[in-house]
């Protein structure tokens, strides 16, 4: 009730009817790809005993995270390019944004616990189901979850307090940070600080863990010295190392800087590959790379 906007519109894609066409049956069949794909995987990770550990545990929730982003923002789009049904609620703009960012930092937290869980994996294989036990497994998921959950309710806050009393037009294809920002009408100095001071602290707090895993994992390497040592260590950690390069590279294009090099066409380009190709292509990353899983994917097709 800040706001004197009940509603907000977001400017398409394209305004060219065969243009738009085109656009909708391209990204139905991305949705429908990245729908189908993460609900396979989830289906042989649940059903398969083969793939009840740790590591499958985290990609299940890695699925379901790339279902979730891909839910939040990719049928309203549909719809505004078939229906050109644009326009979104105030309530209905904050509950998007809260739950886009909510998998976000989620995401953010997986990947750094699953480097964690790789670390174990190469450096102590003999103590890796003792220390990664399921305990500590649903502890870590939880945690991720939860820090994810408040992460998103600081930013949700304070974006949607803030006032909104001109413009209306949202520069992307979903309620997103910088568009939001884009269009108060109040000083967003002093809160886009925070949103940055509060973004750079956890994510960079988790890239550490991550480098720092595989920094470890490096190591032992050299010090076993071993034959195929570097294969079965690329083959353990290749397709979590290939998730967080292609995730971190497309958020950090997306967040991580301030709103002044807002470039609305720019924005919306990299958005697409963070919300449409990376929860499309993070299963068939771990599907190519995991023989565990081919078979498993195999042997869930073949009930079918």
């Amino acid at each position: 009730n800040l706001s004197a906007v009940s509603e907000f519109v977001f400017v398409g894609l394209s305004d060219a009817p065969e243009i738009r066409l085109l656009l909708f049956v391209l990204f139905l069949l991305i949705y429908l790809a990245t729908m189908a794909g993460n609900i396979t995987l989830l289906t042989a990770i649940s059903t398969d005993s083969h793939l009840h550990s740790p590591m499958y545990f985290f990609l299940g929730n890695l699925s379901l995270l790339d279902l979730l982003c891909s839910t939040i923002t990719v049928p309203k789009m549909l719809g505004a390019l078939l229906l050109e049904h644009k326009e979104i609620s105030f309530s209905g703009c904050l509950f998007q944004h809260f739950s886009l960012i909510t998998v976000v930092g989620t995401e953010i937290f997986l990947l750094t616990v699953m480097a964690y869980d790789r670390y174990v994996a190469v450096c102590h294989p003999l103590r890796y189901l003792s220390i990664v036990s399921t305990k500590l497994c649903a502890q870590l998921a939880l945690g991720t979850w939860a820090t994810g959950l408040l992460n998103s309710l600081l930013h949700t806050s304070l974006v949607f307090t803030l006032s909104f009393c001109g413009p209306n037009k949202i520069q992307q294809y979903y309620c997103d940070i910088p568009p939001m920002l884009a269009l108060s009408c109040s000083s967003t100095h002093s809160r886009e600080l925070v949103i940055l001071v509060v973004a750079g602290v956890l994510g960079s707090s988790a890239c550490v863990v991550t480098v720092v895993s595989y920094i470890r994992i490096l190591l032992e390497i050299l010090a076993r010295k071993s034959p195929g040592i570097w294969h079965k260590a690329f083959s353990t950690c290749g397709s979590h190392l290939a998730v967080v390069c292609l995730f971190y590279g497309t958020t950090i294009c997306t967040y991580v800087r301030p709103s002044f090099t807002y470039s609305p066409h720019w924005d919306r380009v990299v958005s697409m590959l963070y919300g449409m190709l990376t929860p499309l292509l993070n299963p068939i990353i771990y599907s190519l790379r995991n023989k565990e899983v081919k078979c498993a994917l195999k042997r869930v097709i073949s009930q079918v």
